[in-house]
């Protein structure tokens, strides 16, 4: 699980977000340029539906040429997930 802030482009870490894409989540430098061909499938959830931290994190990823068929939110977030009574573990 990674805090959305982590992955914020407007306020995070250039240097911490390329460390996230490749050591996390599979993406690799080429020049000056992105490598997304072994890229993780990543999957995002909110506090809830009003949230929007996800598809911001979503939005900054596509921008920098993640591939959008690698992106899965769940949009009902963690309060829909608890209210229909799925499973969750505390880390």
């Amino acid at each position: 699980m990674i805090p959305w802030q982590e992955l914020f482009l407007e306020k995070g870490d250039p240097e911490h977000i390329a460390t996230l894409l490749e050591d996390r989540f599979g993406a690799r430098r080429d020049g000056p340029l992105w490598s997304f061909a072994q890229a993780r499938t990543l999957v995002f959830y909110c506090n809830g539906p009003w949230c929007g931290q996800s598809p911001t994190n979503i939005r900054s990823l596509l921008a920098l040429g993640y591939p959008a068929h690698k992106l899965k939110w769940y949009r009902g977030g963690m309060q829909a997930w608890r209210a229909l009574g799925l499973t969750t573990v505390a880390p």
